[in-house]
């Protein structure tokens, strides 16, 4: 994979970093943060702390804004030309929009599952280990244990374990897309993101995978975008409701469904738009 050149962006301001009720620093704080295409605003003003080793759901209409601001917590949004941020989003305690961070090993500690199930044209064995041979890291005992436990990880080791040597896209639409998060996950990163994850999986491919998010949150950091609302409400601890670029309503998830604070996000949830 070539590398990928940043674009230069605006200093990070100077802040100190939000915590918990329980003394915590919030893992991902996004401050102030404002997001453009050329002359087109897509995100307004947003301000959200995101807990450590709990899923987050980004829910809300086509064209809100949701998937830009996922796709800016790991700079993916860099490959657009003209684009423009001003606030800032800072994980772990550091901005990750610091001149001295490289994009790619941000990347490294920011994982993505995308919408489509998108296997490389190998082995699985080959794609799960990719992100290792892209590092350098070509020894086998080493490629071998990340192997086994990225899919176990995936959920995926039973079911391939006699096949490591066969195409990635012989799979099944469910099972490509859990050896995409095995490839994911596979660096060990501390975030994963997933935008739409199982918008294209039949409901049995769709019950695994939630089953697996909620599994995964033992280890990761997830967000995840959704348009199932249901799926927010099975898989989510905390949900984000965002409207034409603006943050609506941020609460536990019981509470956004049950009795939410904003009319906007009781007519969203109870079907009168969206």
């Amino acid at each position: 994979m070539p590398p990928v050149l940043s674009k230069p962006t605006e200093q990070p301001m100077e802040t100190t970093v939000n915590t918990t009720a329980e003394g915590r620093p919030d893992f991902i704080s996004i401050r102030d943060f404002s997001f453009f295409y050329g002359k087109k605003q897509a995100l307004f003003d947003i301000s959200l702390d995101i807990p450590e080793r709990q899923v987050t759901a980004f829910i809300g209409p086509s064209g809100c804004g949701k998937s830009t601001l996922l796709r800016n917590l790991n700079r993916m949004n860099d490959l657009i030309d003209g684009i423009r941020h001003s606030g800032d989003i800072v994980v772990n305690g550091r901005s990750i929009y610091d001149p001295h961070i490289e994009v790619i090993s941000l990347r490294k500690r920011v994982g993505m599952v995308f919408q489509k199930s998108n296997p490389f044209p190998k082995s699985i064995y080959e794609n799960v280990v990719y992100p290792l041979r892209v590092s350098g890291q070509n020894k086998k005992s080493v490629l071998d244990e990340t192997v086994e436990r990225s899919l176990q990880g995936a959920a995926l080791w039973d079911e391939v374990k006699d096949r490591l040597h066969e195409s990635g896209l012989s799979l099944s639409g469910g099972q490509m897309q859990r050896l995409c998060i095995a490839r994911a996950i596979a660096n060990r990163p501390e975030i994963l993101l997933m935008d739409e994850p199982c918008s294209a999986l039949d409901p049995i491919a769709t019950v695994k995978v939630e089953e697996l998010i909620r599994e995964l949150k033992q280890e990761f950091t997830i967000v995840i975008v959704t348009h199932n609302m249901q799926q927010a409400t099975r898989c989510s601890d905390r949900t984000a409701f965002f409207y034409l670029g603006k943050l609506v309503e941020f609460d536990e998830t019981p509470k956004i469904f049950s009795n939410p604070a904003q009319k906007q996000t009781e007519d969203y949830i109870t079907g009168r738009f969206g």
